[in-house]
């Protein structure tokens, strides 16, 4: 890929469906119903002639899937998820209102940093908040009502290939075996997708699997919000390490159906809020006024809790042999640690990666080399913002990257100098919701202007 990452990130951000339909392909075939699946196959569905989603839930039905076992923990789409996925299903954003969801513009936003109130950033940039089900169900309802995709239900158990060349999917229902042939397969299996084990079998190489232990502990709860339209609709707060308090954090945002949904989040042994008694009295006497406000409101339902053991990347993109048609998206390829809220994000610039591909008249029999180059930039935004925070807690023993020392000290006088400086504050959210590529943090005039804001602070 000959652009700079920084510049292939801005071309994804600005990727645009085409105007209309240019088949390339027959059948294409999306192995899982995710919502990393889910927006893969609306991309297929303007270049190919018909789309099948296999996923073991029955996708027809409404509400939470059972295989989503986070589903009940706090989701928010990003800037720059909300931004792809208005560009994929115009209207949205306005649907997603319509059915509940929170928009939570830049002055309803507050963030915290160990108890200090952050600068407000003016921009255009919005937060949408509601459930998993809730923004789940609506890209699931939008990419259904297209005319060329279906689904089935059916777990898929491999791959078909004819030389080099994937040609369909192997698949199981009520004991029943089958395949089902296709020009094209995205595999959206999730975190505990099966393509590597599918490759080895049919003697391709094993993609690599890096991890980053964290021994994340989530903690969700839901409160009645009697407010129609609260001044801040989506808080956070951040601890770090230096502060020694077992809860890392804590982020209470406004939902579909008058309620709100609070979270805390601790690592290894910590796990805050697991009863009603200990949430409550964490949000009240360890995070600011908000929270306790919050906290006030009656509890509706029980404590659900959520543990993340580990961030993890499959490296398709460095095999030196590679099937051609076929190419993996969302979780199969990276799941990060879920505290930094890119899931959805992350699984909408992967279907920009593939859009772009597509787009480009690839030749679909050879490996598709340049979605991976596009893919990994991706990839590496994402793991560099997770990674780079989890490295700084105190459980976590690496791996580090070279130079890691300096790079950690820089970003935290980056970081603390969000608390004051807009300019900063505002380049430091265009990254972290993902709208911007990493580096756009990691010039010399960044690192000058937050240590003169930190001066100033002090």
């Amino acid at each position: 890929m000959s652009l700079s990452p920084a510049r292939v990130f801005a071309a994804l951000n600005a990727v645009r469906p085409p105007d209309q339909a240019s088949p390339i392909m027959g059948k294409a075939v999306v192995i899982g119903g995710s919502v990393a699946g889910l927006l893969a196959a609306r991309v297929l569905s303007d270049h190919a002639e018909s789309v099948l989603i296999i996923d073991r839930d029955d996708l027809q039905s409404t509400g939470e899937r059972p295989g989503v076992p986070q589903g009940t923990q706090l989701h928010a789409l990003l800037p720059g998820g909300l931004l792809q996925l208005e560009q994929m299903f115009p209207g949205f954003r306005e649907q997603a209102v319509a059915q509940g969801a929170v928009e939570a513009r830049p002055e309803a936003r507050r963030n915290y940093l160990d108890g200090r109130l952050k600068v407000v950033v003016p921009d255009d940039a919005d937060t949408l908040a509601g459930s998993r089900p809730l923004l789940e169900g609506l890209i699931r309802q939008q990419v259904l009502r297209l005319p060329n995709v279906k689904t089935v239900s059916a777990r898929a158990t491999g791959l078909v290939c004819d030389g080099d060349v994937v040609t369909g999917v192997r698949y199981e229902v009520g004991g029943d075996f089958g395949v089902e042939s296709g020009d094209f397969v995205v595999d959206a299996m999730g975190r505990s997708s099966r393509l590597s084990e599918w490759l080895e079998e049919a003697g391709w190489d094993r993609p690599v699997t890096r991890r980053m232990t964290v021994h994340l502990n989530y903690a969700t709860a839901l409160f009645r919000r009697p407010q129609a339209a609260p001044d801040a609709a989506v808080v956070m707060a951040l601890h770090t390490p230096r502060t020694e308090v077992d809860v890392a954090g804590a982020a209470v945002f406004a939902i579909e159906d008058g309620r709100w949904m609070a979270m805390m989040a601790g690592y290894g042994d910590d796990r805050p809020g697991r009863t009603e008694e200990d949430f409550v009295r964490r949000l009240r006497e360890q995070f600011p006024p908000e929270f306790g406000a919050v906290a006030a409101n009656e509890m509706l339902g029980d404590v659900q809790t959520y543990r993340h053991a580990d961030s993890r990347r499959r490296d398709f993109h460095a095999l030196n042999r590679f099937p051609a048609r076929l190419v993996s998206v969302g979780d199969a390829v990276a799941s990060f640690n879920p505290v930094y809220g890119q899931g959805m994000t992350a699984a909408a610039l992967h279907a920009a990666c593939l859009s772009t591909y597509l787009g480009s008249g690839p030749a679909l029999n050879q490996p598709a080399r340049d979605f991976l180059a596009l893919q990994k930039v991706v990839v590496d935004a994402a793991w560099s913002i997770s990674t780079s925070a989890d490295l700084a807690l105190p459980h976590v023993d690496g791996p580090y990257p070279r130079g890691y020392r300096i790079s950690r000290w820089a970003s935290r006088q980056i970081i603390a100098a969000t608390v004051t400086d807009v300019a900063i504050a505002r380049r430091f959210n265009s990254v972290v919701s993902m709208r911007a590529h990493p580096g756009a943090l990691a010039t010399p005039g960044v690192l000058l202007a937050a240590l003169r804001a930190n001066r100033r602070a002090r």
